[in-house]
């Protein structure tokens, strides 16, 4: 029987190794589920302000978007080795603003999406993707953890 709980999926990427664990989380539930999935990269350009492009930085940006659309063909091959059916995009902004506004324009059940776990000043000073979707999002989130913590003593 097929939930209807969830019908879309969100999953969020960064083209990193640390989101595997998080893309593995998605397909697994959108499998379980039958739900449609959707992946979104966000190419950060909120640091470029309104700073016309060098073209040192139209150089970074292009690599971005290579690094984007290999972070996106990477979880869309995953999900149709899983028979799954999925769509990519590429959007540019705030990460989590734009997480958020692609999740809500189209009627997105659940967010999934990696975290780091970090905690305490770094979590204060860095602040996380992650971390600001949960706090603002309508949408549920499910935040995997995708790096081992070890205790340290």
């Amino acid at each position: 029987m097929v939930s209807k709980l969830y019908r879309k999926i969100l999953i969020a990427t960064d083209g990193s190794e640390y989101t595997k664990k998080a893309v593995d989380y998605g397909i697994d539930i959108a499998d379980n589920t039958g739900a449609k999935l959707h992946v979104i990269y966000v190419v950060d350009t909120t640091s470029y302000g309104s700073i016309p492009l060098s073209a040192l930085m139209e150089y970074a940006y292009s690599i971005l978007r290579q690094e984007g659309d290999m972070a996106i063909k990477y979880v869309t091959d995953r999900a149709e080795a899983a028979g799954l059916e999925a769509e990519g995009i590429i959007a540019e902004g705030h990460p989590a603003d734009e997480i958020i506004k692609y999740a809500e324009k189209n009627s997105i059940d659940l967010i999934v999406m990696g975290t780091l776990g970090k905690s305490g000043l770094d979590r204060f000073l860095l602040g996380s993707v992650a971390d600001k979707v949960i706090r603002n999002s309508r949408i549920p989130v499910i935040a995997v953890p995708v790096k081992d913590k070890k205790i340290e003593r």
